[in-house]
């Protein structure tokens, strides 16, 4: 039996990581995408094969181009014919007010947010469409809840770039929809990650209607599902993992 094969891009760390691991218990070969932080990958790689699972760590920068196309190049050429996708390639930077940000800042977190997550998807139908040749797939997109708070006096840059990722599931799960594709996102709230900076979560712990944050796995739960047969009529949703947040 073929098993399937998935591509996290940003499944080196966080929610993409937990992602990864939890797919290669539930039968998927995985490539985990990363930029920065090989070991970490390569924990993930282990974690995969451990469960029984094919697994290998790439290394790109979801913000360009050129590595976007080679890592689904590689990805087919060490496991097969991508038949699922989980973007989970995500930075915020220095969090301000909007007046006291850097262009730099705000463009870094566009570049692989934003763009990125649209040459992925474009990167994916390519692969994957019935139109292309292939055989359809699911991807399941990261976006966040900042995208419905506007992250005011923290990140509005991000919480702007998240918004964009929701707009893209919904034009593209109608776009592909007659292609074999589903496309669907997940929005997480307060998720205990290292994404988070020093002393946030103590300060937004409080205000959370669960009184803690979300865990990487719980997320993953929730991707998982979106990814798996059992949705197969769920397409263009936004599953909010927020805790009522």
């Amino acid at each position: 039996m073929t098993r399937p094969v998935l591509l996290v891009a940003g499944g080196s760390r966080g929610i993409g990581a937990a992602t990864a691991t939890l797919a290669g218990k539930a039968g998927y070969d995985v490539a985990v995408n990363y930029n920065k932080n090989a070991n970490a990958a390569a924990a993930v790689v282990a974690a995969v094969q451990a469960a029984g699972g094919k697994a290998v760590a790439l290394h790109g920068d979801m913000g360009k181009e050129a590595d976007i196309e080679r890592v689904f190049a590689e990805t087919a050429k060490a496991l097969g014919p991508i038949t699922h996708f989980v973007h989970s390639s995500g930075i915020i930077g220095p969090m301000s007010r909007l007046d006291e940000a850097d262009t730099k800042t705000i463009q870094e977190c566009f570049d692989v947010n934003t763009l990125g997550a649209l040459l992925s998807l474009r990167a994916c139908v390519r692969a994957m469409s019935t139109k292309h040749g292939g055989k359809g797939g699911a991807i399941v997109m990261v976006s966040s809840m900042s995208a419905t708070l506007g992250s005011a006096n923290e990140c509005i840059w991000y919480a702007a770039s998240k918004g964009a990722v929701d707009t893209m599931v919904i034009g593209l799960s109608r776009e592909v929809a007659k292609e074999g594709i589903r496309v669907n996102a997940v929005s997480p709230g307060m998720i205990d990650t290292d994404i988070q900076p020093p002393g946030r979560m103590e300060r937004i712990l409080p205000m959370l209607p669960q009184g803690r944050a979300g865990s990487p796995e719980e997320v993953a739960e929730g991707i998982l599902f979106l990814l798996s047969d059992a949705a197969s009529y769920v397409n263009g949703a936004n599953l909010r993992v927020s805790g009522a947040r």
